[in-house]
């Protein structure tokens, strides 16, 4: 079975992020496509970038960094839930994605987003590119959850039908992609 890893990337103290991650990593539990893995960026702890080489020649000599390394290079797929801060995607996210390069490339990602009245969009779109410049494949089908406080008591998440329903949807196309991608994948040289 695939691996998915879902990366929650708010470290804040007193975040929403959790709650998001959590409902998150339940439906994909019970979605039974994928084996389900969590990094926590908050947990995880990575420090500023301090790898001495560029990250496309794998020559990591931090501990930290192969640890990551191998977590992120074992995943088949990924799922970012990720906040929107001031019109964009967080710093520890962008620092987790640029510890490593050809870890990511050639693999499907979803987006898991939230905030305010844009719900995340504006961080979406700030990521895209960078997406893209590591290889991966982006999904089609983003959950934004706007007012994303609204939805969160006593630090459990409670999704509406259109985001439960909008999950679902990049589930199967996160699944979809791998299948796909895997189908098309050269095999062994004779």
């Amino acid at each position: 079975m695939p691996r998915l890893l879902l990366v929650i990337a708010s470290t804040r103290p007193g975040r929403v992020g959790a709650a998001v991650g959590e409902w998150a990593v339940e439906r994909a539990r019970e979605h039974g496509r994928f084996e389900i893995e969590v990094a926590d960026l908050a947990q995880l702890q990575l420090p500023f970038l301090d790898e001495p080489e560029h990250p496309r020649l794998r020559a990591y000599v931090n501990e930290h960094t192969l640890r990551w390394s191998r977590q992120v290079d074992g995943a088949d797929a990924f799922m970012f839930v990720m906040p929107e801060y001031n019109h964009s995607f967080s710093a520890p996210l962008k620092n987790a994605l640029d510890f490593l390069f050809r870890e990511w490339s050639d693999k499907p990602v979803g987006l898991v987003s939230y905030g305010g009245l844009a719900g995340g969009t504006r961080a979406v779109v700030a990521l895209q590119p960078v997406l893209a410049n590591l290889g991966m494949i982006g999904v089609h089908s983003n959950v934004e959850i706007a007012w994303v406080a609204e939805h969160v008591a006593d630090g459990v998440f409670a999704a509406s039908e259109r985001h439960e329903r909008a999950l679902a949807g990049q589930l199967d196309e996160l699944a979809d992609l791998h299948a796909r991608a895997s189908a098309v994948a050269p095999g062994p040289q004779s």
